[in-house]
């Protein structure tokens, strides 16, 4: 279990293990990078449009990140939903917050999925989060979490592999069969191996995104 104390001293290295500090996995994707994150197509797509976000310094998940990043972090999350529902579909974010994780340093993946298909009713989710202060105390007083948040709601789930399993099957797996041809879950290799097309897809739609919000700015400040 991590605290506010461990928090901050991540924030002041990187880990020269790390492929995301090292950017060996992600440099040829960065969409956007700013002052505490990057913005990145996925190197292994679920979907065209699987789009991460990740802070530049080694904090291992987003119950690490410190408080002071939340304007930004939510500023990138919002241009996000506008990317997907200029190209896509609305926004579902998702974190592993540790458990299950590949990658030890923190990311929010960003699938343009829309409705999550998740019932409230079934209890699942542990509680129900109003903003990222509430991802750092489950993380500060109980540790691993994972995370789903749509247009309606932010929950956070206790780490435990039924629930973990069921939220994969029937509402990640609802999305990514709704947007693709897929009959079958794609491990990750298989999603890497295949992923060139979705990838470049993604890149050229942000680079047109941009274009169109620079061209929008020129004119609001012209006009």
């Amino acid at each position: 279990m991590q605290n506010g104390s461990r928090a901050s001293l991540n924030a002041e290295v990187n880990n020269i293990d790390c492929a995301f500090c090292q950017r060996s996995d992600i440099a040829t994707n960065i969409l956007k990078e700013t002052p505490a994150f990057l913005v990145v197509a996925d190197h292994a797509p679920l979907v065209e449009g699987h789009i991460l976000i990740i802070p530049k310094h080694h904090y291992t998940c987003y119950g690490e990140v410190p408080a002071e990043l939340d304007a930004e972090l939510l500023a990138l999350k919002s241009e996000v939903q506008q990317f997907f529902a200029q190209y896509y579909a609305p926004a579902v974010f998702w974190e592993h917050g540790i458990f299950r994780q590949t990658v030890f340093h923190a990311h929010l993946h960003c699938f343009p999925f829309g409705d999550t298909e998740y019932d409230l009713a079934e209890g699942l989710h542990s509680l129900i989060g109003h903003s990222q202060n509430d991802i750092r105390a489950w993380y500060a007083s109980r540790g691993q979490y994972f995370y789903m948040e749509d247009a309606y709601h932010a929950l956070l789930f206790s780490p435990e592999m039924d629930r973990y399993m069921h939220i994969i099957k029937d509402v990640l797996w609802h999305g990514v069969s709704s947007h693709t041809h897929q009959t079958a879950w794609h491990s990750q290799q298989q999603r890497y191996e295949e992923g060139g097309p979705l990838i470049r897809a993604t890149i050229e739609k942000w680079r047109l995104f941009q274009q169109q919000g620079a061209a929008y700015a020129d004119e609001t400040s012209t006009g």
